[in-house]
């Protein structure tokens, strides 16, 4: 379901299913959790062929963001293909979330 692979001190989170919901949600959530457990971690979610995200996806992207911060880590998002990223602006949560078109330049941002 989650693959975390690292770069550097950077864990980038990628998933193996296209589509987040309420089905898989507490997976996630568990998953993203146990690398956040780190003080200071970097942490990129890879949206790379993830379609679809319903409102227990995004509430767990926000639950991980609040544990992130409350454990002074960094939480950036890439790779969010086009539906995705239009529900991340419908919700406008690009204002909350750091969001990169590409890995690369979130890997990039943390330099």
């Amino acid at each position: 379901m989650i693959i975390i692979e690292k770069n550097d001190k950077i864990d980038i989170v990628s998933f193996t299913v296209n589509k987040i919901n309420a089905l898989i949600v507490d997976e996630i959530r568990d998953g993203i959790l146990k690398v956040l457990d780190n003080s200071n971690s970097k942490v990129i979610i890879d949206l790379k062929g993830v379609e679809y995200v319903d409102s227990s996806g995004f509430g767990c992207f926000l639950s991980v963001m609040k544990a992130s911060r409350s454990n002074y880590g960094v939480l950036k998002f890439a790779n969010a293909e086009p539906r995705v990223s239009e529900l991340f602006e419908t919700l406008h949560l690009q204002t909350v979330f750091q969001i990169y078109s590409d890995l690369d330049s979130c890997i990039k941002s943390f330099k």
